[in-house]
């Protein structure tokens, strides 16, 4: 069970990077970013795969767009200057709640 979270964990860095390389490619125009972002792509959903293995897929994939929701919402606004409001803030309270929420339903 550990090692799927820990296959998750990685997979959600794993996208985030490839997400963050897709926003710096500009439209797939700039193939360092581009080459980066299908990578961590592929590797993204390669460990998805293996955690998937060990966990309930409605839980995995909770946690797996929550959290990344979450690191790329705070990428665009301190990496990016991307604006932070007060309903972006709560959202962001609120995807939490949901991913908390859905592991202590039962999801373990």
């Amino acid at each position: 069970m550990l090692k799927s979270w820990l296959f998750l964990l990685l997979a959600i860095v794993s996208e985030v990077i490839g997400t963050t390389a897709l926003k710096l490619s500009e439209g797939l125009s700039r193939p360092g970013p581009a080459i980066t972002m299908f990578v961590m792509y592929g590797l993204a959903f390669t460990l998805l795969a293996f955690a998937l293995k060990g966990m309930e897929v409605g839980v995995a994939y909770a946690v797996w767009s929550g959290l990344g929701t979450v690191a790329i919402t705070l990428i665009g606004v301190y990496w990016f200057d991307e604006s932070l409001t007060w309903t972006k803030t709560l959202s962001i309270v609120l995807v939490v709640a949901g991913v908390v929420g859905l592991n202590l339903g039962g999801g373990h």
